[in-house]
C-alpha cells in the first residue's frame, strides 16, 4: 500500500515519545514493501532560509521535512497559529507529491496534524486513519478550564470524529476516546507501541560510567521523560525521604526536560532531598541506554500516561520497574510478574514499592528479566506494523457528515 502519514516529531525532530512511535512504524511498513512517505517539519524557530524542506528516503521511508513559513508565530506562545501555519505548510507539501503518487491511506499522529490530514484526505479521497496518543483533558485530570484546553479538546474530537478508522496505544486509550470523543468504542483498534531492544543494551563499560557520574556506588533511582505534572514526578521526589530511612544511600537521577522543572527542583528541596536529586537534562541516545541498564530501579510514577512507551525502554534495558497503573502503564507492566505497581499519586505505596525493589534485588532482576522476554512477543513492531496495514486496507472512506462543534463541559469530563 501507498502510506501518506503526518506527524509533528520525527527524528531528529523529538519532543516526546511519538517520534519514536511514527519512525519505528514507518520503518517496519516500509520494510514490510509498503510505500511510506511522511510528512513532518522542521526544527521549531527556524525558517526556509535556515532550515529549507528536505525530501529525502531514510531506512526504505521517504521524508517530507517541511519548512516553517515566513510568519513569526512561537510554538509556546502561539500554539494554535503555529500548529495551524505547520498544516499549511503540509497540505501544499503533500499536494505536491500529486500527480507522481499518490497515497492509498492517510494516517494521522495526534491532534496537531488534525488539519493537514483531513484536508489531504478529504481532497484525495481516501480513508483516513488516525491514532489517538493522548488527549488534553487527560493530560490535565479531566479538566478544560482554559480556552486554549478547549480548543486543543475540539480540534482532537474533530479528528476522532471525522477518522474513518481509530487507533489507540492501549486499552485504557480506547476507553478514554470513546468517553471523551462521543465515539462507539467497538471499531476503535488498540495496537500497543512497540519497542527495538538492541538499541537499549549498552556495555558494561557505558553502564559503569553512567552511575559514577551522577551517584557514584550509591542507590540509583531513575525517571526519564517529560518533566510535566502527569508525570508525577513530584510524587517520586515526595516518596524519597521514606525510602532513605530505610535506604540511606538511595537517590534519584530525572532525566528530561519540561514546563515544571524549577517546580520540581522546589520540591525538592521543600522535602529536603535536593542534594539526593539530580536533574540530568535530556540525555544523549548513548548515556539514557546505560543510565537504565544501570538503575536499582526505574521509577515511572506517572498521574496520566496513555502507553508508556518508556516501561519497554527500562525493560528492553533490563532494568527493575516500578510504575503507577495508570492509563496503559497498567498494560505494560503486569504488577508481580513483570515489575511492581502502585495507585497514581500514592505517595507512600511509591516508597513501599521501590524498598520492596531495593530489599530483594534478586527478585526484582528476576521480574525484569519477565520484563524483557514479553517484548518480543507483546511489543514486536514488525506484529504491530502488519497489524496496523491490515486496519488500513479495511478502512473505508465514510460518507460525508457535517459536524458541530462539540459542547465543552464545565465540569471534569472524566466524571461526567
Amino acid at each position: 500500500m501507498r502510506v501518506l502519514m503526518l506527524s509533528w516529531e520525527y527524528p531528529p525532530v523529538m519532543v516526546g515519545g511519538l517520534g519514536r512511535h511514527v519512525h519505528a512504524l514507518a520503518v517496519r511498513l516500509a520494510a514490510l514493501g509498503h510505500e511510506v512517505v511522511v510528512l513532518c517539519r522542521t526544527e521549531t524557530g527556524t525558517d526556509a532560509s535556515t532550515h529549507p524542506t528536505t525530501d529525502e528516503v531514510l531506512e526504505g521511508v521517504r521524508v517530507l521535512r517541511v519548512a516553517e513559513d515566513p510568519p513569526h508565530l512561537v510554538f509556546e506562545r502561539d500554539l494554535v497559529a503555529w500548529t495551524l501555519a505547520m498544516g499549511h505548510a503540509m497540505v501544499r507539501a503533500g499536494l505536491g507529491l500529486l500527480p507522481d503518487w499518490k497515497p492509498d491511506v492517510v494516517h494521522a499522529h495526534d491532534w496537531l496534524v488534525a488539519h493537514p490530514a483531513i484536508a489531504l484526505a478529504d481532497t484525495l479521497r481516501v480513508p483516513l486513519v488516525a491514532t489517538v496518543h493522548a488527549t488534553e483533558a487527560g493530560r490535565h485530570g479531566g479538566w478544560l478550564s482554559h480556552p486554549l484546553n478547549q480548543q486543543v479538546h475540539s480540534v482532537e474530537w474533530w479528528l476522532a470524529n471525522r477518522a474513518d478508522s481509530l487507533i489507540t496505544c492501549s486499552q485504557a486509550m480506547r476507553a478514554e476516546a470513546a468517553l471523551l470523543f462521543d465515539v462507539d468504542p467497538e471499531p476503535i483498534t488498540v495496537l500497543h507501541n512497540g519497542i527495538e531492544p538492541t538499541h537499549w543494551q549498552p556495555s558494561a563499560v557505558d553502564v559503569a560510567a553512567a552511575k559514577r557520574k551522577y551517584v557514584g556506588d550509591r542507590k540509583l533511582l531513575f525517571f526519564f521523560g517529560r518533566l510535566e505534572w502527569e508525570k508525577g514526578v513530584q510524587d517520586l521526589i515526595a516518596a524519597l525521604p521514606r525510602i532513605r530511612k530505610q535506604h540511606k544511600d538511595a537517590e534519584v537521577v530525572i532525566a528530561g526536560n519540561g514546563s515544571q522543572t524549577e517546580w520540581l527542583m522546589d520540591v525538592a528541596r521543600k522535602n529536603r532531598v535536593r542534594r539526593a536529586v539530580h536533574f540530568a537534562g535530556y540525555l544523549p541516545d548513548g548515556e539514557l541506554p546505560a543510565l537504565l541498564a544501570g538503575a536499582d530501579a526505574v521509577v515511572l510514577p506517572s498521574r496520566y500516561e496513555p502507553f508508556g512507551i518508556v516501561a519497554l525502554e527500562a525493560a528492553a534495558a533490563g532494568a527493575p520497574l516500578v510504575a503507577s497503573t495508570a492509563g496503559g502503564l497498567g498494560e505494560a507492566v503486569l504488577h508481580g510478574k513483570t515489575g511492581l505497581s502502585f495507585p497514581p499519586g500514592d505517595v507512600p505505596a511509591i516508597a513501599e514499592a521501590v524498598c520492596q525493589v531495593l530489599d530483594d534485588p534478586k527478585a526484582a532482576h528476576r521480574r525484569a528479566s519477565a520484563a524483557k522476554r514479553r517484548l518480543a512477543t507483546d511489543f514486536d513492531w514488525t506484529r504491530i506494523a502488519q497489524d496496523t496495514a491490515e486496519v488500513y486496507a479495511a478502512a473505508e472512506v465514510k460518507p460525508p457528515v457535517l459536524l458541530a462543534r462539540p459542547k465543552i463541559p464545565t465540569g471534569n469530563l472524566f466524571n461526567a
